[in-house]
């Protein structure tokens, strides 16, 4: 392993495969927000009285987490430029060639996956919350804005920390798997340093770190947010 390698500046990788991680870190966060959001939709689409709600939510859930994440990203990827030159040339007669950019297939492709887990969280954790305390806040005249806002979500936000934790280390490790349509992330970057360099391991072990690091100071600022959200919560 040859550290000299990893040096900062025009001599060395280091800056680039710090570039490389703070992508991953904006394609994580931004994928990660899009599956709360979607995630958030499809569970209340989930605990809908109305049966074809539910059902498209389960067909949802049930084709993302059934088929390979790389399957959704080159679905994306070749199917979401040709349907965008579709409307282009339909709608305004645009003949030239359209394509979505890469950070934002990598960002929709992350997020459809994420949003899949999400939803069973959120699904859970909106079960979990106690319905007595819905019916003494219903009997007492609170109106459903209200109930949603300071009944329902700060539950369902104390729930749903921990499943929603896994969550996002689902998300950035599934962030590798966008370097196949050339993004410069973490693993594009160690791949491009160790074909350039012939020294594959000093590469992969540093993607290894940076990974490694991202997860560790993530996990705990996960874990404190779980102790924020559980203060004042009497342990059983």
């Amino acid at each position: 392993m040859d550290l000299s390698l990893l040096t900062w500046g025009d001599g060395g990788w280091g800056d680039e495969m710090v570039l490389g991680a703070l992508m991953t870190l904006a394609v994580a966060v931004c994928s990660y927000a899009l599956g709360i959001v979607i995630g958030s939709g499809f569970a209340a689409m989930k605990l809908s009285h109305l049966a074809p709600l539910r059902w498209l939510a389960d067909l949802y859930t049930t084709v993302i987490r059934g088929i390979p994440e790389l399957l959704i990203i080159y679905l994306v990827f070749f199917g979401g430029g040709a349907v965008l030159r579709t409307v282009a040339k339909g709608l305004f007669g645009y003949g030239d060639y359209v394509d979505l950019p890469i950070f934002v297939t990598g960002m929709v492709c992350i997020g459809l996956s994420a949003g899949a887990y999400a939803t069973e969280v959120i699904r859970g954790a909106v079960l979990a919350v106690p319905r007595g305390q819905i019916e003494a806040a219903r009997a007492v005249g609170m109106r459903k804005g209200l109930r949603f806002r300071r009944i329902l979500v700060p539950q369902v936000a104390r729930y749903a920390l921990p499943g929603l934790g896994n969550v996002w280390q689902l998300t950035l490790k599934e962030t590798s798997l966008i370097s196949v349509i050339g993004l410069v992330e973490i693993m594009r970057q160690a791949a491009v340093g160790a074909g350039s360099t012939k020294e594959p391991f000093t590469f992969y072990i540093t993607a290894f770190v940076l990974y490694l690091g991202l997860a560790s100071i993530s996990n705990r600022g996960f874990l404190r947010a779980e102790g924020w959200a559980n203060r004042g919560v009497r342990s059983a």
